[in-house]
């Protein structure tokens, strides 16, 4: 079965003292210890980030590890993707992640990681990249839309009510068709894919929503989703 989730915000980067959305995603697989391998390219395998996903994690029912394409522990990354039950992709900047997955080839092996059963989750540009579009911090001085993987369709827009300009710029690129029909996800909130269809939308914080975002009658349409609150 496929799975993906996609969160805006939150988890143990976010709210460690909170970790309703890193439980969820736990458990989702049938393995009674899952393997969960943290790859944080997009924020160039920052160490502080590596050391707070090991610190949550090795206090789960899990084995935690992470995949450097900067000091790769292993030639055979394929076997090592294919061997976890989870991917858990970090934030940071998603163009640079895309770049560096594609040279690695990375990116095909998700999705075939992916068609074989391993839950794909990320956060913030771990969330965007497994859309088609997304819409980024990745170019500095502005939010910019970005073509992404595509393994579900639409665009995708985390960190909704985190950040000021986020909404506004989201439902502007969407109006100017520079960005598809999407998903946009606030801090805390997420969503969960079967296949390619949504299945659910979760959060770890109480007022935290997922929203469908599109264009109807040359007019943005907002609709919020379900979303069932993890306390």
């Amino acid at each position: 079965m496929k799975q993906l989730i996609a969160m805006g915000g939150g988890g143990f980067s976010m709210e460690p003292e909170n970790p309703l959305l890193d439980e969820y995603i736990l458990n989702q697989v049938a393995a009674n210890k899952p393997k969960v391998c943290f790859i944080p390219t997009a924020s160039g395998d920052a160490q502080s980030y590596i050391n707070r996903f090991y610190d949550f994690f090795k206090k789960q029912n899990c084995e935690p590890s992470h995949l450097s394409l900067f000091k790769p522990e292993t030639t055979n990354i394929r076997k090592f993707v294919l061997d976890q039950d989870i991917i858990y992709v970090g934030g940071g900047s998603t163009k640079n992640l895309l770049a560096l997955w594609r040279e690695w080839n990375l990116d095909s092996i998700l999705h075939e990681a992916w068609e074989n059963g391993v839950l794909l989750a990320g956060i913030s540009a771990g969330a965007i990249c497994w859309f088609e579009e997304g819409l980024t911090d990745s170019y500095g001085d502005s939010l910019q839309p970005l073509s992404c993987l595509g393994f579900v369709k639409g665009s995708c827009c985390p960190h909704y009510d985190g950040e000021e300009q986020r909404r506004p710029t989201y439902q502007k690129a969407i109006a100017a068709h520079e960005l598809g029909s999407g998903i946009a996800l606030d801090d805390g909130a997420a969503v969960h894919f079967i296949g390619e269809e949504l299945e659910k939308a979760v959060c770890s914080r109480a007022n935290a929503k997922a929203y469908r975002v599109r264009v109807q009658n040359k007019k943005v349409i907002e609709e919020s989703l379900p979303t069932h609150y993890l306390y």
